[in-house]
């Protein structure tokens, strides 16, 4: 079975005349997709992932000392996750003498949420 399809001549298009329409455009605009950006990328580790995890589910805030017994990683670098989570809005903490404590920020992800559902 043979299809015979008519070939039509490249053409120049003018200096400046776009190829072609967009068809669609974003909804996100650019501060925002900077914010879920950010929040994306600081989940995109999956320590941090699972510290989120793990803050999210406790009832009040975390101890950072009772978070490194649960990852196979010193304390400096649980405190940089946990810097990174911070710096991205997803966490908060409060220091109370030598400790810090942790918690997750309730609407920190609903933004993402809402635009991946």
């Amino acid at each position: 079975m043979s299809v015979d399809l008519e070939l039509s001549p490249k053409t120049k298009r003018a200096p400046g005349e776009p190829c072609c329409e967009p068809v669609v455009y974003p909804d996100v605009q650019r501060e925002q997709a900077t914010r879920m950006a950010q929040v994306a990328k600081a989940l995109g580790d999956p320590v941090r992932l699972q510290l989120v995890d793990v803050l999210r589910k406790h009832a009040g805030k975390v101890c950072v000392c009772e978070l490194v017994p649960l990852f196979d990683i010193a304390q400096p670098t649980v405190s940089h996750h946990l810097k990174v989570l911070r710096e991205a809005g997803i966490v908060g903490s409060e220091r109370q003498g030598l400790w810090a404590y942790y918690f997750v920020i309730p609407d920190a992800l609903n933004e993402l949420a809402a635009w991946l559902g």
